[in-house]
């Protein structure tokens, strides 16, 4: 048992269970397999047209830099200060929270509902270091999302897969010719063979299928990619992830929504 004190002042108690099952074990030809590009426009995109939105936490936000400005005017070592900053500790913990509750049972959801996931092997730490986009996907917290999400699939007996994320934007997921484009354009054209799909749903077929490819397992080539990519999005707020645990509502992920 670890005791810990926060820095709220609340007291916290963490225990450790040895379960005595092992963990079921990933099946050998894996039928339910997804592909997830992570993002922050949209939190994630997968090969089964589900699009998640990033939480909104802007609220928390404005709070917690009001609370930051009020601290910065107490003094420091009075009772008013110490009062004042634990308000904010307060805030950077609700903040906290409310992330982890999002990515908890957003990550449930996948390793609960498929065969094989198969994401991004991202360098987050370089992704942080560029001078463009640091705040957003900081926020994001895609390592945060991705170690959640590979624990719990091998709890659930789920293949878990990180593949090579170099061109899975410009590859197009049909003929595997490379187009670049900048970042404000949301849709991928091919110029050579002519599909046309979300940005994102192109980069989560290419991610799906780098997975398959390194497990030894593949798509039927009977089956296009344009017949097997969704011909809709189906856009889901990360408030519905977190009220129902599952962004598709599906009865079997949403009542079990647990860490």
């Amino acid at each position: 048992m670890t005791v810990k004190k926060e820095p709220t002042g609340e007291w916290f108690a963490t225990f450790g269970v040895e379960m005595d099952r092992e963990p079921p074990e990933p099946p050998e030809n894996p039928e339910r397999c997804v592909g997830i590009d992570v993002g922050i426009l949209k939190y994630a995109h997968d090969t089964d047209g589900t699009a998640v939105g990033s939480p909104d936490l802007s609220a928390e936000r404005e709070r917690l830099e009001r609370e930051q400005r009020s601290l910065s005017r107490k003094e420091h070592g009075s009772n008013n200060y110490e009062k004042q900053r634990r308000r904010v500790a307060e805030c950077h913990a609700d903040l906290r929270r409310k992330r982890r509750d999002f990515l908890h049972k957003l990550s449930n959801y996948y390793a609960r509902e498929y065969d094989l996931v198969a994401v991004e092997d991202l360098n987050v730490k370089g992704i942080l270091e560029s001078p463009s986009n640091s705040r957003n996907t900081a926020s994001a917290a895609w390592r945060t999302f991705l170690t959640l999400l590979e624990y719990k699939c091998e709890r659930e007996g789920t293949q878990f897969v990180a593949v090579n994320p170099r061109g899975t934007t410009k590859e197009c997921a049909s003929c595997g010719v490379s187009t670049d484009k900048p970042l404000w354009v949301r849709e991928h054209t091919c110029p050579a063979c002519g599909f046309k799909a979300d940005r994102d749903a192109n980069a989560a077929w290419n991610i799906l299928s780098r997975g398959l490819e390194n497990v030894g397992v593949g798509h039927s080539e009977s089956t296009s990619v344009e017949t097997a990519l969704p011909v809709d999005t189906d856009s889901v707020s990360a408030k519905r992830v977190v009220e129902a645990g599952s962004p598709t509502l599906k009865e079997q992920t949403a009542s079990a929504v647990s860490e």
